[in-house]
């Protein structure tokens, strides 16, 4: 019988529902605390519910997938096919995501690889669909794993907040912790570095930190065939202008994704973010 690798991510890949969907892919979804009510990314909490709840300061938390829901998860994709399962995920530096998949996988009806990519939005995003194609083409999990690392030390992600309160309310900025005393006076460029959210540079507006974003993820991008993924939240304008420059700047450019976060990036970043992604193909 011929084996069949399935790829199961969770929901701060913030893949199009068309990708997953083309690529049988699975996303288990975080949760987001607002208040006294705990809803799942993805389909109970609106960005923009959200984006309105931390503008008034309500209290929002995160929190990782339970291991019962990715057994579930499992179990179902098995039941659908799958021989083998790759689980892909965002860093555990930033979350508790990958540890509830490794006890979830202990109890799989099949065999299952976790894998900690180190990235988070489309930097995991990215990883997902090229361990996927892998898997359509007959490759097996060992080759799905490699080709899903091989793109994560490819990728790159970069940041721009108005704010860093959020990334502190929520213990999420390690080394950025620096910058905080003088977040007010400057504009924080931010980049994830082995799996951690740091500091980039400081830069004295709004404005001049995005047209730096810009420099630095066309910078990176180079002449190489790569793919963009331009993220944002309550700064749809923002988003589309910039990307709309990158495309002009970057000649090696193959696929360019804008998308808003979903909430549980969103309660760490706050309204005004701006991300991009640059993945080498």
């Amino acid at each position: 019988m011929s084996r069949h690798v399935a790829i199961v991510t969770d929901s701060t890949a913030y893949l199009p529902p068309r990708t997953m969907e083309r690529h049988g892919i699975t996303a288990v979804p975080l949760t987001v605390v607002l208040g006294d009510r705990a809803l799942e990314e993805g389909t109970e909490i609106s960005t923009r519910s959200l984006a309105q709840a931390l503008q008034k300061r309500r209290p929002v938390t995160t929190s990782r997938p339970s291991p019962q829901l990715f057994a579930e998860h499992y179990r179902k994709v098995a039941e659908a096919g799958a021989t083998d399962i790759v689980s892909l995920h965002l860093s555990a530096e930033l979350s508790g995501t990958h540890d509830a998949a490794v006890l979830a996988a202990r109890e799989a009806p099949v065999p299952v690889r976790v894998v900690d990519t180190g990235m988070i939005a489309m930097a995991l995003g990215f990883c997902a669909v090229t361990a996927a194609e892998t898997a359509e083409a007959g490759g097996t999990v060992d080759e799905a794993v490699a080709a899903a690392q091989k793109r994560a030390s490819g990728t790159a992600a970069y940041f721009y907040v108005d704010t860093l309160d959020y990334l502190r309310r929520g213990g999420r900025i390690g080394a950025a912790q620096a910058l905080f005393g003088s977040a007010l006076a400057v504009k924080p460029l931010l980049q994830l570095a082995d799996g951690r959210i740091e500091p980039l540079e400081k830069v004295r507006t709004a404005s001049k930190a995005i047209a730096r974003l810009e420099e630095i993820a066309a910078d990176r991008a180079g002449s190489a065939k790569v793919d963009i993924a331009v993220h944002h939240l309550a700064a749809a304008d923002r988003a589309s202008a910039l990307a709309e420059r990158l495309r002009t700047r970057v000649p090696g450019l193959a696929d360019l994704h804008v998308s808003e976060v979903g909430a549980v990036i969103g309660a760490h970043t706050g309204p005004g973010l701006l991300g991009v992604v640059v993945s080498a193909r």
